[in-house]
């Protein structure tokens, strides 16, 4: 019984986990919405300030992107 219970459970986490892959490659015609400027991550500088400002302070170190080092002083 423990192990029907076991062996569903992990089949159930395979069918979420792997039903959202796509296999399916990008046809020509939807490039186009695809490169539209509203796609682009860094389209509003205030939103990509305030996201770059709290991924800052939840690491706890400087530059944490684009810039090379880190906040362990390992580099």
């Amino acid at each position: 019984m423990k192990t029907s219970r076991i062996f569903l459970s992990c089949l159930a986490l395979a069918t979420l986990l792997l039903g959202g892959c796509a296999t399916k490659p990008v046809q020509a015609w939807q490039r186009g919405s695809l490169t539209d400027y509203t796609m682009r991550p860094d389209r509003d500088p205030l939103a990509t300030a305030m996201a770059e400002h709290t991924w800052v302070s939840r690491e706890g170190s400087a530059g944490g992107r684009g810039v090379g080092g880190s906040g362990c002083g390992c580099n």
